[in-house]
C-alpha cells in the first residue's frame, strides 16, 4: 500500500458518501417539487428513520417543512443525466416534472407523489424537528415503502463532489459468515 498523504478535510465526502443520490418530492398546499439529495443516512430499523441534510437555501427545504412528510425516491444509474439536471435548478423558477418529463402516482400515506421512474420509493413523515433549525437535519420516519421487484440489485449512483459520481459496484454477497442475529 501506498504511504498516505495529507488530504484536504474540507474534501472527505470524496471517500465517505452516505449512500445513493436520491429524488425527493414533496407537495405543501398547491407547489409541488422535487429535488436532488446525496446526504442521507438510515438511523434506526424499528421505526425505520432516515436523517436527511436539506439546505435552507433549497425550494423544497420549506415545502418539507411546512407539510412535514415527503417521498424519497431511489433512482438507477441510467437517470444520472436527469438526476443531475433535477439538482441544477430550482422548482421556484420551473417545473421539475414537466421539464424532466417525470411520471408520478399518488402515495398512500403522504400528498407528496411517487416518481414511477424509480426503483424505490419511500413515504416519509418528520419523525423529529430538533435539527432542522441548527443544521438543516430532517429525521423522517418511514411510513410506507414501495420497490420493484426486479433489478434484484439496481445500479445506484453515489455524488462524491465537484460534480463526480461513482456507479455502484457488483452486488457481493457474505451472509453465510453473518450471525443469525445480525441479519
Amino acid at each position: 500500500m501506498n504511504k498516505k498523504v495529507d488530504y484536504p478535510v474540507s474534501d472527505i465526502r470524496h471517500y465517505l458518501e452516505p449512500g445513493p443520490v436520491v429524488l425527493v418530492t414533496s407537495r405543501w398546499q398547491d407547489e409541488t417539487d422535487v429535488m436532488t439529495l446525496g446526504w442521507h443516512t438510515v438511523m434506526e430499523f424499528t421505526p425505520s428513520l432516515v436523517g436527511c441534510i436539506i439546505a435552507s437555501g433549497n425550494h423544497s427545504f420549506e415545502l418539507i417543512r411546512s407539510s412535514r412528510e415527503c417521498v424519497i425516491n431511489i433512482p438507477t444509474a441510467d437517470m444520472i443525466d436527469t438526476v443531475t439536471d433535477i439538482g441544477n435548478c430550482s422548482g421556484a423558477d420551473v417545473d421539475k416534472f414537466s421539464r424532466f418529463g417525470l411520471h408520478t402516482s399518488v402515495a398512500e400515506k403522504v400528498r407528496a407523489p411517487l416518481l414511477d421512474d424509480c426503483f424505490v420509493s419511500l413515504e416519509c413523515k418528520i419523525y423529529d424537528d430538533c435539527l432542522i433549525d441548527t443544521y438543516n437535519y430532517f429525521i423522517f420516519e418511514v411510513v410506507k415503502a414501495h420497490a420493484a421487484p426486479s433489478p434484484k440489485y439496481p445500479q445506484t449512483v453515489h455524488y462524491t463532489g465537484d460534480g463526480q459520481f461513482r456507479e455502484a459496484g457488483r452486488h457481493v454477497s457474505r451472509r453465510e459468515r453473518f450471525l443469525p442475529q445480525n441479519l
